[in-house]
């Protein structure tokens, strides 16, 4: 048993690291030249009087994050960068490697790396990814309103927060980033809504920093779709019961970013370069949601919680109406014995409780949206990384939604992001 343990142990300190591939931040890569003078126009006149929110950016953790926040008796123990001997700046707790600091492929100068996850050194990379001010710039040169933040890097993975064996450490560190994120909507003038964390490995810790988080202005969480990997009870188990009423009675939506259940590492062939592998790995994290959206749908939570707000974020939108049919097939052919457990229907869980996010796609949004919902469907960059709309964000939304009338277009670039999220706008 005492092996069986250390293994768990193991995988659950090396969560951080693995959160990028380690291959993705050496030297290398190809250039792409942007002709930023071209793309830094802000809004498209055809646009004008909406505020595009961007439901899909990740804001870096700055170098100095927790240790400028961190009380005396903690400065020692928090998260800090070091570079390393291979010259690429991770996270350290203690002598421990927590990985990264993420995707960051948008150079200092605007143009984009091509072929890795990020440059070696965050001073290479574009400043908007960590600082406030110059991210706020790059908003408007790109005619983005608000943006929606993710974590970038690893540094507040519960299985590696978990493996410290120090639960008040494991939870300062988490209230420090979620302090971090609702000062960055404060200098912001509620512009920039980074997603809480929480400590859901212990069950009354997560439901006080819920609160603290909704009291603190913060617009949602971002969650695991499987705790039980990291040994946290599932979301059948009434251990969330209490969590998913506060979300609901509040309206805080969940976020579901990508699926970080599947590892598609494991779906690509063998003597794959890292270029080939990223390719396939990028695609199937999207289409793992899925899974998300087929496990809350049959599982009888959403008619427990019917008011629930659930994102399927970095999630694309063009696999959704066959994920949903099969779901509806699959309810027909699947399921003799739960009928009594689930009132509704796939398409009518998917219209009550999800919305989903497009960036690149233009089959989805020229000719799906209808299909999926206008009301359902959200615009994202993903900048900084490596899968970003950029440059051409205001080109894409332009051809995409062009189609379409301007009460439409208001929906899916603005209206639908701020009942999703209750943004003051």
């Amino acid at each position: 048993m005492a092996d069986v343990k250390d293994k768990a142990d193991e995988e659950l300190a090396a969560s951080a690291r693995k959160y990028w591939s380690a291959e993705g931040y050496t030297e290398g890569g190809v250039i792409r030249e942007v002709d930023y003078a071209s793309q830094s126009g802000g809004l498209d006149p055809s646009l004008a009087g909406i505020k595009i929110v961007d439901t899909d950016t990740h804001i870096t953790e700055a170098p100095d994050l927790f240790t400028s926040r961190a009380p005396a008796a903690l400065k020692s123990k928090v998260p800090y960068v070091k570079l390393d001997n291979d010259g690429v700046e991770r996270w350290y707790v203690g002598d421990r490697n927590f990985g990264s600091m993420g995707g960051n492929v948008i150079r200092a100068d605007n143009n984009k790396l091509l072929g890795r996850l990020a440059f070696p050194k965050l001073e290479q990379a574009h400043p908007g990814g960590h600082l406030i001010k110059e991210r706020l710039q790059a908003m408007d040169d790109m005619g983005v309103y608000a943006q929606i933040g993710f974590q970038n890097s690893g540094v507040t993975q519960a299985g590696s927060l978990m493996s410290l064996g120090d639960p008040d450490l494991a939870l300062a560190i988490v209230q420090m980033y979620n302090d971090a994120s609702a000062e960055y909507q404060q200098v912001s003038g509620n512009r920039i809504f980074n997603m809480g964390h929480l400590p859901f490995w212990d069950q009354k810790a997560l439901e006080t920093e819920a609160r603290r988080c909704y009291d603190m202005g913060l617009k949602g969480f971002v969650l695991p779709d499987t705790p039980e990997r990291v040994g946290v009870p599932s979301f059948l188990h009434d251990y969330w019961t209490p969590f998913l009423e506060m979300c609901e009675a509040t309206g805080m939506p969940l976020n579901f970013h990508l699926n970080s259940a599947v590892d598609p590492n494991t779906l690509t062939w063998e003597g794959f370069g890292f270029e080939q592998t990223l390719s396939v790995v990028a695609t199937m994290f999207s289409i793992g949601n899925a899974a998300t959206l087929g496990n809350w749908m049959v599982s009888g939570r959403l008619d427990r919680h019917p008011k629930l707000k659930i994102g399927l974020i970095e999630s694309g939108m063009g696999w959704l109406p066959f994920a949903i049919e099969a779901l509806e097939h699959q309810f027909n052919e699947m399921l003799p014995t739960k009928k009594g457990l689930l009132n509704k229907r796939p398409w009518e869980y998917f219209r009550d409780h999800f919305w989903v996010t497009f960036w690149f796609e233009k089959v989805g949004p020229k000719l799906l949206l209808e299909t999926i919902g206008v009301d359902k469907v959200m615009f994202e960059t993903d900048f900084p990384h490596p899968t970003s709309l950029y440059p051409g964000v205001q080109a894409h939304v332009v051809d995409v939604l062009g189609g379409y009338d301007y009460a439409v277009k208001k929906k899916v670039l603005q209206d639908n992001a701020t009942t999703m999220y209750n943004l003051p706008f």
